[in-house]
Formats: structure tokens, sequence, C-alpha cells
């Protein structure tokens, strides 16, 4: 059973600039919250009670005005902060003595969920005992996502991040589960053209080691990566 759970809430936020400059873009309002509310609500319906937020360097006292150490939400909330943005898998990598021995979930705190039986979905997922699984939505434009193509037994078949070729419309989302072995994973990868270690090629290691599974959100869901106005 996955117990703990991190938020990913670094990262520039350049594309949302210049609202970006002097607040973390997680902490924009969304109806009337901020932004990491709804990721941390995802982590609270799978029933994840111990919680890491990964922030930007000097971004610490903004996020913990909102959010101190989630006793008034009957959960507990622990902070690290991110030198500079190095890639999803870093966030293993700084979070590895919160996670210690324990199984992981991991979603990015600009991302927004919603579905009728999303709760049943993450609820299954924490039961996760070995390997990972990521969540897929279909998307319009799968060039400007991570995409994963499945066989009609839902099986994994390709891995490919922003296809200048169609290979499917199912964009891995933030929202993703692992087993212990995530942070030997990440440690042992090499970043890319983008100097970052990237999710997909995490993804790709445990695909190979055929222990990589994938949950949709379904018909009705929706997921928003909100990385732009």
């Amino acid at each position: 059973m996955i117990k703990k759970g991190i938020i990913l809430a670094g990262g520039l936020g350049t594309r949302m600039g210049p609202l970006s400059k002097a607040v973390n873009k997680q902490l924009f309002p969304i109806y009337d919250k901020p932004l990491i509310f709804y990721p941390l609500s995802i982590l609270m319906l799978a029933g994840i009670k111990d919680i890491l937020i990964i922030v930007n360097k000097g971004q610490l006292s903004q996020f913990k005005k909102i959010l101190p150490n989630g006793e008034n939400l009957g959960i507990k909330i622990s902070y690290a902060q991110q030198e500079f943005p190095g890639g999803l898998p870093e966030a293993f990598i700084i979070g590895e003595k919160f996670i210690g021995k324990s199984k992981v979930a991991l979603i990015l705190g600009d991302n927004f969920f919603y579905g009728q039986s999303l709760t049943a979905k993450l609820k299954n997922c924490v039961k996760l005992t070995s390997g990972a699984k990521v969540f897929l939505h279909p998307v319009n434009n799968p060039s400007l996502y991570g995409v994963i193509k499945l066989n009609k037994n839902k099986k994994i078949q390709k891995i490919e991040e922003k296809p200048k070729r169609y290979l499917s419309n199912l964009a891995i989302t933030g929202l993703y589960f692992f087993d212990n072995n995530v942070i030997k994973y990440s440690k042992i990868l090499k970043p890319s053209k983008r100097k970052e270690i990237e999710i997909v090629d995490l993804l790709k290691k445990y695909n190979k080691k055929r222990k990589l599974s994938a949950e949709l959100i379904g018909r009705g869901g929706a997921w928003l990566d909100a990385g732009s106005i």
C-alpha cells in the first residue's frame, strides 16, 4: 500500500510570465483555491496522508503561509527545496530520505484532475505492490506531451517524448505511482538535451522490465496541465 506522496511544485513557470516572476504558479488561484490544493486533494482522495512538497529555492515561506503542516487537514506535510529544475525524477532523489523504504506517489503541482470514478481508481492504484503505474488521458495535440501507445489489451507498446509523427493520443499526465526502485532508477538516469533527467526515461526503465502499467482517467474525466495562461 502506498502511504507517501510527493507534490513537485518547483519549475520556473516561464510560460506564465510575468505573473510567475513574483509568485510560484502553483499558488495562482483556480476558482476559490490556490492551484496546489487540487493535486493535494488527489493524494488525499487516494488515502495518502504523509506528503512532501518540493518547492523552488527561496519560495518556502510562500507555501508555508498557505499549507503550514497539514494538521488542519488531518495530514502531515513536510517540505524540501529544489535548487534548480532538473527534471521530474529529481523529486525522488531530493525526497529519498522522506521515501525511505516505502513506495511513493508523485503528482505535479500544476496538474488538475477531475473524474466521476477517479477516487475508486486512485484507491486501486495505491494498492500497488511492485512496479509503476501511470495515468493517461487523450489529448488533441499529442506532439506536445510524452505519449504512450497501448495495444488492444491495454498493455504498453511504446513510450515517446513529444513524438513528431503520430503515435497515440494518450498523453502521460502528471500522476504516477512507484515502488521503491524509483530512487535507484532515478539516480542512474542520464540528462537529456534539456540538461534534465526525464520522466519518460524512468518509465522506459520500468517498461523494459515489464513493470509498468497504465490507467486511463476515463470518459467524462478531465486533465489540465496548467502550464500556460
